[in-house]
């Protein structure tokens, strides 16, 4: 990896949470003089500015060993730390995520990926004297084991123990085991704490975090706007969630709460920035009581109008780092406003705030009316650790946020914007495959798109006509920019070809990834961030002839995909039983794929959202579906070192208006709100029922309708040859 020295008097400043003192990117070198020249002489000079090569020039073979040299002098230097340690530690867990719990996580946070050199967005760490451990799911098993070096040790998720069965059973008695206690939930925690007590081992929260120790070059902070997301998107006010908020705290008997996931934060506040990279989240808590609303974030990314906007919804601004203390006062009954009342009735002339308090204050007085209200709301699974940690354990309610459910049902405007955005992002779509089909047939001499032929010249190895993984990608990301309230994608574009397609969550890298070929199936999973919608769509497609093989594989996930779309349950009905639908066509043919078949969508949040979800995995039994959740659906097939096939489109969970209503529960069904064409150059019609030709003609032809607004006479020309009507 290639290091870059940072000037101080160039990074902006912010607090830790940690410890409400300012910190200064990877610069802020947490260890004395004398630990330092240890580190120096164990010859981790990666580390330090002073011995960065400046050569650019080195071949393949020589950055493969200097990345793995790197890799070494991070272990090594990590493993002095626990050593040093009080106490020493026998083994350190680096887990994926930030103080947030985030999926996504910025920058300056990815520790993980910094000490293993893996860059996927699911994973865990973990460093003992002798080993290094990486587990990692089912989407990432390939790409892990392409990226680790042979100094760690990839252990899959649902086939190897899990990592706290494997410290328990693996470590010493009486082992210590450190870990940063703002990047682990309680659930995590305190699962760990169980394992660990049949043979006295210890969960040690330390108070640094290690892997920053010796991060030098970390990213520093980076300072983005805050910005507010206009009534007009949002569909519901700040006042109406905050009062929604406390009548679920007074029925709880709950006196405050404690939120931490970023994506709830920017929901109930109606704020969004740009902190992490496709999610337009801002670092930053909130913290809630019957009387008083409280946003802790880096003051400097507030502008006079954001500022102005959240003193007129009756929230107080503090500073990122004064959480941790906040949390203290609101354990203790302490936690108030300052000086603050008076802003708000100056900027609000006393109306609204007065109208909020009076009902936050009914809410209390109602609350207390029956047993007294002591208990603080924390999500175990979103909420960190170290937070818990200010709290008293024995007054804590520990049951998942109501935001996050209230986030999952999107209101009217909501539903109307999601569907809106899909509609424009499945016109970039269609303009995209326009373009490549024309790009294949006459750089690669491609059959094309629709007929099913060999490749019928040499690629022409033309400077600029070159067409990779990446190039193309480039060109989906011009094509969805055109469009209406476009902010950005919403996250890395899988763009991959042949065997790349197999990798699940596969990301290519422009000076790596693999060139276009006619003659393999490439697949593309990509979205889009627009102020009215989120937006994840999947295709696959062949410009060349597919086997008889790759065709039987996409027709078995198009069944699947059919299938899953087409389903009507009943009320009370979760994303584990749903789940069955979209693997049995592949099961018929021995064949399964390893992730998840669905996961809510935000409305200009983040692309993977819960807390519903449709899997194999026990989580998806916890939320059942609801009308007016959205959720994926994509099921896939993957066949290591070949190619991979995954067909996505996003749903909207409706009531169903069914014949009979048995046992009153109400039936729900999925509406697509996803336009794009499958491929029939792929489909096997002879495999597909009466039904499912149906089905397809039918989303066709709404797919014309539909995107024909959007698209010149040539782009609808092309739409109304890949949509034609097709029979066995």
């Amino acid at each position: 990896m290639r290091l870059r020295t940072r000037h101080l008097d160039l990074i902006h400043p912010t607090l830790d949470p940690r410890q409400g003192t300012p910190i200064i990117g990877g610069e802020n070198f947490h260890c004395s003089a004398s630990l330092f020249s240890e580190l120096k002489d164990i010859k981790i000079q990666s580390f330090f500015p002073d011995s960065i090569a400046a050569d650019t020039s080195e071949t393949p073979f020589c950055c493969e060993a200097k990345r793995r040299s790197e890799m070494a002098d991070t272990l090594a230097a990590l493993r002095s730390l626990m050593s040093s340690h009080a106490p020493p530690l026998d083994a350190l867990v680096v887990p994926s995520e930030d103080y947030h719990q985030s999926e996504y996580v910025s920058s300056r946070d990815k520790r993980r990926e910094f000490v293993s050199g893996f860059t996927g967005s699911a994973g865990l760490a973990l460093i003992t004297i002798n080993e290094a451990l990486l587990w990692t799911d089912g989407r990432y098993f390939l790409q892990a084991a392409q990226q680790l070096s042979d100094q760690w040790k990839l252990m899959r998720i649902g086939e190897d123990p899990a990592v706290d069965v494997w410290m328990a059973d693996n470590l010493p008695n009486d082992a210590a085991i450190g870990t940063d206690p703002w990047c682990v939930s309680i659930d995590t925690a305190q699962r760990w704490e169980r394992a660990f007590a049949k043979k006295q081992q210890k969960l040690v929260q330390t108070s640094t975090n290690l892997v920053d120790e010796v991060w030098q070059n970390r990213p520093p902070p980076e300072i983005n706007p805050v910005n507010v997301h206009a009534l007009e998107f949002a569909g519901r006010s700040t006042t109406d969630k905050l009062h929604d908020l406390r009548e679920k705290l007074a029925e709880e008997k709950a006196r405050g709460i404690v939120i931490t996931a970023l994506d709830e934060v920017a929901w109930l506040y109606n704020i969004r920035g740009n902190d992490v990279s496709y999610c337009p989240v801002v670092h930053a808590f909130a913290v809630v009581t019957p009387t008083s609303a409280f946003f802790y974030v880096d003051q400097g990314k507030l502008s006079s109008e954001v500022s102005g906007y959240l003193k007129e919804n009756g929230i107080e601004v503090r500073e990122y780092g004064a959480v941790s203390a906040d949390v203290s006062l609101l354990a203790s009954n302490q936690l108030g406003p300052c000086a603050f009342k008076e802003t708000q009735s100056e900027v609000s002339g006393g109306t609204d705030i007065g109208s909020r308090e009076d009902t936050a204050e009914s809410i209390k007085t109602e609350a207390e009316d029956g047993n007294s209200i002591d208990l603080i709301w924390a999500d175990p699974g979103s909420c960190c650790y170290a937070l818990y940690s200010k709290l008293n354990s024995n007054r804590v309610l520990l049951k998942q946020s109501p935001l996050a459910l209230a986030k999952a049902l999107k209101n009217p405007i909501e539903l109307d914007g999601l569907r809106k955005a899909h509609i424009r992002d499945g016109a970039a779509v269609v303009q995209y495959l326009v373009w490549l089909d024309k790009q294949m047939q006459e750089d690669y001499g491609a059959s094309g798109y629709f007929v099913e032929g060999e490749t019928l010249t040499q690629k022409k190895q033309l400077e600029g006509k070159k067409l990779t993984e990446v190039t193309v990608s480039d060109k989906l990301e011009s094509f969805r920019a055109s469009k209406e309230h476009f902010k950005s994608l919403s996250f890395p574009t899988i763009s991959s070809v042949g065997p790349n397609a197999a990798i699940i969550h596969y990301s290519p890298q422009r000076d790596s990834c693999a060139e276009l070929d006619a003659d393999c199936i490439y697949l593309f999973d990509s979205g889009a961030q627009y102020l009215d919608g989120t937006t994840d769509i999947t295709r696959t497609v062949h410009f060349g002839r597919p086997s008889a093989h790759e065709k039987a594989c996409y027709t078995a996930v198009l069944k699947g995909h059919i299938a899953l779309g087409n389903a009507r349950f009943p009320n009370g009905t979760n994303g584990y039983a749903l789940d069955i639908l979209a693997r049995v066509p592949l099961w018929k043919d021995g064949l399964d794929y390893r992730h998840g078949t669905g996961h809510g969508i935000g409305s200009y949040l983040n692309v993977h959202e819960g807390p519903h979800l449709i899997s194999f995995r026990p989580q998806a039994r916890n939320v059942p579906m609801q009308a007016s959740m959205t959720v994926t659906d994509e099921p896939g097939y993957y066949e290591d070192g070949n190619f991979g096939i995954r067909l996505e489109n996003v749903l909207v969970v409706n009531e169903a208006d069914t014949k009979f209503n048995f046992g009153d529960k109400g039936y729900l069904s999925f509406e697509h709100i996803t336009w794009a064409p499958y491929q029939t150059k792929l489909i096997n019609l002879s495999l597909l029922t009466p039904e499912e030709i149906n089905w397809l003609n039918t989303y066709h032809s709404k797919c014309r309708d539909i995107l024909a607004p959007y698209l010149d006479d040539a782009e609808m020309a092309w739409l109304k040859k890949a949509t034609e009507p097709v029979c066995a």
